[in-house]
């Protein structure tokens, strides 16, 4: 069975290898995709379905959508494009952009506590279904403007993982595009003839949001620099923790002696 085209092909390499690298996918898994109707999540889908029927495991598929209320949301067209190429498919009806229009001001942005009430949607409703795994459509792209979003505005040196066990240990979220760019994730989309859905938030394409701001300096960077995404994803796997600030990671010497006598971590002295 060949591929239907080089980016499909390119594709399957990439998620492939991701899925092998970080053990995304095991024999048996019932892989709970969440599904938007954006290209991401669309293509994410399209491209596990592929590997599905070719993959030397066994794993199944189940598209999901959390609806988050707005109006003009076409939930219906999600449905029956996963019907239409046979995709298992659930939709969950919720007041989450009420919630939040509620909570938040006007010139507030809710993406975050948006994502954070949809992922609990997603874990109870990846208990109800059986999944395994519960699988996200971010890319390269989402991966290294996190770690900028964090490191300019929260102070913290940190992106996402490809593979998060949730606090409780009873979900497992994977990231199988963790090395796929949001331009190939859209072609990708497109040419596989997926219908591209607006979320229908009124914040979502706001230029003056933080992370737009962030992607449009990365632009501007490749224009010089045109493997400045790759260098910045290869860096999340390339890190070099004594040669960071972290005392919890470089302990300063009093610590490390008293620890070492006491047998204990020295993370019991930085917490204090």
């Amino acid at each position: 069975m060949s591929y239907a085209s080089p980016l499909e092909a390119r594709m399957a390499r990439k998620v492939t290898k991701a899925i092998t690298d970080y053990n995304l996918i095991e024999d048996g898994d019932r892989v709970m995709v969440g599904l938007s109707g954006g290209k991401d999540s669309w293509a994410l889908l399209q491209i596990l379905d592929v590997l599905r029927q070719r993959a030397p495991i066994t794993f199944s598929l189940i598209g999901v959508t959390v609806d988050s209320g707005y109006d003009g949301y076409r939930h219906d067209l999600i449905s029956s494009t996963c019907e239409a190429r046979g995709w298992e498919y659930r939709i969950v009806h919720t007041e989450i952009g009420e919630v939040i229009d509620d909570l938040l001001a006007s010139d507030a942005t809710p993406c975050s506590l948006c994502a954070r009430l949809r992922r609990g949607v997603l874990y109870r409703l990846a208990t109800e279904v059986g999944a395994t795994k519960i699988a996200l459509g971010h890319h390269l792209d989402d991966f290294i403007e996190t770690l900028l979003l964090n490191l300019f505005f929260a102070g913290a040196l940190k992106a996402m993982p490809a593979r998060l066990v949730s606090d409780d240990a009873r979900h497992v979220v994977v990231r199988p595009l963790v090395t796929v760019t949001e331009a190939e994730a859209r072609q990708y989309a497109k040419e596989s003839s997926l219908p591209i859905i607006s979320c229908c938030c009124r914040a979502c394409g706001d230029m003056s949001l933080q992370r737009q701001r962030v992607k449009r300096m990365i632009a501007e960077l490749e224009i010089e620099h045109p493997e400045v995404k790759s260098s910045m994803i290869k860096a999340l796997a390339n890190v070099a923790p004594r040669h960071l600030l972290d005392r919890r990671l470089n302990p300063l010497p009093e610590l490390r002696e008293t620890a070492v006598r006491e047998d204990v971590s020295p993370l019991r002295f930085i917490s204090r």
